[in-house]
């Protein structure tokens, strides 16, 4: 069983007797106690079952590449005459094996797991990666050009590198199942018989990746009990916004019939915002679509409502894009930026970076960083009073940097850090406003924005939404223009926004 599991832990009255100490009056979508403890146990974050199954065909293709190689150094020494012949074996055998593994389906989770099962089928498709080399060499009379000590060395080798290098991960897989590190976070949202069923079933799968967290419903205790199959419902869904968020869950499951239409709708009007997966319970119902019409954990049917995005190996490509150009940027506008750095030391007193809090991935408070444009005795760490033209709180310098965005120059650092993406939607601080209203009070389905991390440029200002936000429909137009970016993301995307930048940066009507 799982360290942190909430099976077995609760009943009906150690739930109620957390609900009538609780001194913590539930509201803005705050936790009762219960809920926070359970979400505090789960707070690291995850490693994705699919970025471990990515990590082994890339190691698995290297480690059998390097094994030949070396084989080939030490046995055959550096064939100069057959530059090409011996590099093009090796890749072809890697990928060769790596193609019918996957064939196979030797990649999958349950094959990690049950490696001494599924060992014979690994070495199966090695065997068949040489039988087709060997094939290929013969009616291509190209077998003599090759040592048989370095084929036959690299097959044993092989064989062993692949056994050796399961028997490991399968060690690390079950060690990070035990201790929550690999895993797909779920809450059961909806409770009673429906949620029951759900539980049963997918607690019938085996090698599930599946945790369940927890039950939050909306209907009160007599019609969704407070323990079901041993899960306790930890709050509303208002409290379950806050919990997913905290826990870092990844997964919703609404487990409510189709016909409940209206509560479906209401709750997905409120979790959408939240960067996971939602998926809508096909267990009971007695409607049945084609097999592709659902995703499934284990064989229990789901219908998908929404993805996370940018996950995974996205998340990874996304990262290493990043730090590339964020290197790029700052040894390239190094000069730029010390020079803003000395103007603004000499020009007015107080540091040259200022700080301010604002939302990042997830609605997670981060700390942005800005060459200083006001007077220290005047600025706004909380962003209510928006700079405006003219405004006598912006220094002389602070009104170059600000028009032509030199001051959010540090934020290459904020990226090179993961605070923030180069592209994506811009960080607003946390109290940010248009006239008297916050932003998530204006734009419905706002903080949709933090489904992705915040970036130093985006989609909204280069289409010249940037600089005050002196109106509702401003802050609307941005939030439009970033949930597109977000459902159209692509590294293609993200290099276009970039390379349009600098020529959106003539755009200063709205930049002061």
């Amino acid at each position: 069983m799982n360290e942190i599991d909430p099976r077995l832990r609760y009943t009906p009255e150690s739930v109620r007797a957390y609900q009538i100490g609780d001194e913590l009056v539930v509201k803005d979508g705050q936790l009762n106690s219960l809920a926070a403890r359970i979400a505090d146990e789960y707070r690291k974050d995850t490693v994705s079952p699919s970025m471990v199954t990515g990590l082994l065909r890339v190691g698995e293709f290297v480690g059998l590449a390097l094994i030949s190689t070396a084989i080939m150094l030490a046995y055959v020494g550096v064939p100069y005459t057959m530059m090409v012949e011996y590099p093009a074996a090796i890749l072809a055998g890697s990928t060769l094996y790596l193609v019918f593994a996957e064939i196979v389906d030797a990649y999958q989770i349950r094959a990690i797991r049950n490696t001494l099962r599924w060992f014979p089928r690994v070495a199966l498709m090695w065997t068949a990666a040489f039988a087709v080399m060997t094939l290929a060499a013969f009616f291509m009379k190209a077998s003599e050009d090759y040592s048989r000590v370095w084929f036959g060395s690299w097959f044993l080798g092989g064989l062993v590198f692949l056994f050796l290098t399961r028997l490991l991960l399968n060690w690390r897989v079950r060690r990070w199942a035990r201790n929550g590190t690999m895993e797909r976070r779920a809450v059961i949202v909806g409770g009673g018989t429906p949620a029951e069923k759900l539980i049963r079933a997918m607690e019938a799968q085996p090698d599930n990746d599946v945790r369940i967290c927890g039950i939050f419903d909306d209907r009160d205790d007599e019609r969704s009990p407070l323990v079901v199959a041993g899960y306790p419902k930890l709050g509303n869904i208002e409290e379950l916004v806050e919990f997913t968020r905290r826990a870092r869950i990844s997964m919703l499951i609404v487990s409510l019939p189709l016909d409940a239409e209206k509560r479906v709708l209401h709750m997905l009007k409120k979790l959408w915002v939240l960067p996971v997966d939602i998926r809508l319970s096909a267990h009971s119902h007695r409607l049945r679509f084609r097999p592709r019409t659902y995703s499934y954990i284990g064989k229990v049917p789901m219908f998908d409502i929404f993805d996370r995005p940018i996950r995974d190996w996205d998340r990874v490509a996304k990262r290493g894009f990043d730090i590339f150009f964020s290197l790029v940027g700052i040894i390239v506008l190094s000069p730029v930026m010390l020079a803003t750095a000395i103007a603004v030391k000499l020009t007015s007193k107080g540091p040259a970076i200022f700080v301010q809090k604002r939302h990042g991935f997830n609605n997670e408070i981060i700390n942005v960083y800005k060459f200083r444009s006001m007077y220290v005795d005047q600025q706004d760490a909380t962003a209510r009073n928006a700079v405006t033209r003219g405004d006598p709180r912006v220094t002389p310098v602070g009104r170059i940097i600000r028009k032509t965005s030199i001051d959010e120059l540090p934020q290459f650092f904020n990226a090179l850090k993961g605070d923030l993406s180069l592209v994506g939607p811009r960080p607003h601080a946390v109290h940010a406003q248009t006239r008297d209203k916050l932003y998530g009070e204006v734009v419905d389905g706002y903080f949709a924005r933090h489904r992705v991390k915040p970036g130093v440029t985006g989609w909204a200002q280069i289409n010249g939404w940037r600089g005050e936000v002196d109106s509702d429909e401003k802050i609307k137009k941005r939030t439009e223009y970033d949930l597109y970016y977000i459902e159209n993301w692509s590294l293609l995307f993200d290099l276009k926004i970039l390379f349009l930048t600098p020529m959106s940066l003539f755009n200063t009507e709205n930049a002061y």
